[in-house]
């Protein structure tokens, strides 16, 4: 199988039908070998069940964090490469061609760059668009030399046997740095690309929280500077 769509999900069943949707619209458009796969962290609604009548595959992950569930759900993956992308319909996977592309010209790992892309209204905070993510990621460039501007995109794609041959080991939101850190460290190939970024469709409060996952990222920062 050439591609997974990685989707990690808790508790996300008013836009998880939509996500799924995109992605399997993807696959069918650029006629690619591929599946839709929900990561599930211990949802108590009825995101597993809408994903199955929709056609992706639910794999369950019982340890809690949003990089437990990338980490768990990635080694379940079939596909050659996997493009990961979050379930609130924030991101859209009918625009995810350049990944592929980028993957097949020999990238290791694509991540996205929200703020060289169109942002919709009301997607980002902008504590996060102008202090949290500018400071991070330069923070990483400086430190690791990656030329990656947006170290917290949550939309990548990448070689599934090179990404798991990492050992991450993050389970919150700092695992989007962990594995940029690792990856580089490696020396595998790590490539950027602008894309689009949209407003989160659900009607609750995103799993994000400001200061702890920003702390947590510059932990892992410092981790690696030092060991």
């Amino acid at each position: 199988m050439e591609l997974t769509i990685l989707i990690p999900a808790r508790n996300e069943e008013t836009t998880i039908k939509v996500c799924v949707e995109k992605a399997n619209m993807f696959l069918k458009k650029e006629k690619i070998d591929g599946e839709v796969l929900i990561a599930d962290n211990n949802s108590t609604d009825e995101t597993a069940s809408i994903a199955k009548k929709m056609g992706a595959r639910v794999v369950q992950v019982q340890k809690k964090g949003y990089g437990s569930t990338l980490i768990q759900g990635s080694k379940t993956a079939k596909g050659k490469y996997v493009l990961m992308g979050d379930a609130d319909d924030s991101y859209n996977f009918l625009e995810a061609k350049r990944f592929i592309e980028e993957l097949k010209l020999g990238n290791d790992l694509v991540i996205g760059n929200r703020l060289e892309g169109k942002m919709e209204k009301g997607s980002m905070k902008w504590i996060h668009r102008y202090i949290g993510t500018p400071i991070l990621s330069w923070m990483v460039k400086k430190k690791y030399h990656i030329q990656v501007g947006d170290i917290n995109c949550g939309m990548r794609g990448y070689v599934t046997e090179k990404i798991n041959g990492l050992d991450c080991q993050a389970e919150g939101m700092e695992y989007a740095t962990e594995m940029l850190i690792k990856a580089k460290k490696s020396n595998l190939a790590i490539k950027e690309i602008p894309i689009n970024f949209y407003k989160d469709k659900r009607n609750k409060r995103s799993h994000l929280r400001s200061f702890r996952d920003g702390v947590r990222h510059l932990k892992t920062i410092i981790r690696y500077i030092i060991f």
